[in-house]
Formats: structure tokens, C-alpha cells, sequence
């Protein structure tokens, strides 16, 4: 046997109620421009609905006016989708509370996670949705994967509960150091004052 490799999350789709609900929240809360539509080819009595959450790829939306929004938490029952999060930057994470209760939509308020920082809420339809914004940077040549992996193997290696931003900054100097060569012989930590 072999594995069918994945190479990324090519799109979500989420069943909508009417047109306008998702485009409301998903351009005009969460800013992601509504790039296309045509109808769902599997049910021609639905529209297709598709958004660009940032990065090129794709959430879409069944809609259908016949369905109007239910305000009550989605099922996460096993084998259910317990939230989505996306990423945001650290300046309008910093701006999140703020433009949430504008809208007065309830929020679970910031959420330490260790190395990211997390604001929940429900969307419309009951889906709750994680704005997430990452504590540090990836090194050139690096994904914020590759440094989460090597944090996981320092604290375990130490015995840590949770991954924390020690645990990070040391997996960021360890990719640096296994990824760019020095002239130094030495390249341990010194006290030049």
C-alpha cells in the first residue's frame, strides 16, 4: 500500500443558510473577500458560495434562501468539526476583542495557548470559529510546523507540560544553528560584558 500524500488544505465547505448571512460574516466580519460563485453542481437548488481566508486557498459555503440561520452551537458529537481557526496577525489580534464587542458578539476573551494566543466565538449558524495569532516567527526557510515540532521534542526532552515560549525560542536558535553555518569554532552562549 501507499499513502495518498496531502500537500495543504485545499478548501473547507460548510453548509450556509441564505446567501447574504455568509457573506456578512464571512467578508464583512472576517474579511475574506467573496472571490466566486456558481451553483453547488450536486444540488442545483443551493449556491456556492467562495471566500479567500488569506492565504490563496479556500472556505466555501453551500447556500440556500429557503434556510435561515439556527443560533445554537454546531454538533461536536465524535467525528463532528469542533471549531476552524485562522490566522491573524498580531496587530488585529490585538484589535479583536474590541471589534468583536462592537458587534456585540460574545467572545471567549484571550486565550494563553503557549505559543499562540486564541479568541473563540460562534459565526452565525453556531460554528465556532478560532481567530489564532502565533507568538514568534519561523527562522528563514522554516514553517511555523517545523519550529512547533522541535519545541515538542525540547519539552518533552525536559519533561514540560506544555509547550511554552522557552521551549520556542530554543527551537528557533536550534533551527538556526542546524540550518546556517559559522566560521566560529565555538558557537556556544557568551557573556561579552
Amino acid at each position: 500500500m501507499q499513502k495518498l500524500q496531502s500537500q495543504g488544505v485545499h478548501h473547507i465547505t460548510l453548509v450556509g443558510a441564505g446567501r447574504q448571512t455568509s457573506i456578512d460574516f464571512w467578508e464583512g466580519v472576517l474579511g475574506m473577500p467573496f472571490i466566486f460563485e456558481q451553483p453547488n453542481l450536486d444540488k442545483p437548488s443551493e449556491s456556492h458560495l467562495y471566500f479567500d481566508p488569506g492565504d490563496g486557498r479556500l472556505i466555501t459555503v453551500f447556500t440556500d434562501e429557503s434556510r435561515t440561520p439556527v443560533k445554537r452551537r454546531t454538533p461536536t458529537d465524535t467525528g463532528c468539526v469542533h471549531h476552524i481557526a485562522f490566522a491573524v496577525s498580531r496587530v488585529t489580534f490585538l484589535q479583536a476583542v474590541a471589534r468583536l464587542d462592537e458587534r456585540a458578539i460574545k467572545h471567549s476573551g484571550v486565550k494563553d495557548r503557549g505559543f499562540m494566543d486564541s479568541i473563540y466565538f460562534e459565526d452565525p449558524l453556531g460554528l465556532l470559529i478560532e481567530l489564532a495569532s502565533y507568538r514568534f516567527e519561523p527562522p528563514a526557510g522554516f514553517t511555523h510546523a517545523d519550529v512547533l515540532m522541535q519545541a515538542h521534542k525540547i519539552r518533552v526532552a525536559r519533561g514540560d507540560y506544555a509547550i511554552a515560549e522557552v521551549h520556542l525560542a530554543d527551537a528557533i536558535q536550534a533551527l538556526v544553528e542546524r540550518s546556517r553555518t559559522t566560521l566560529s569554532e565555538d558557537r556556544a552562549p557568551k557573556n561579552p560584558y
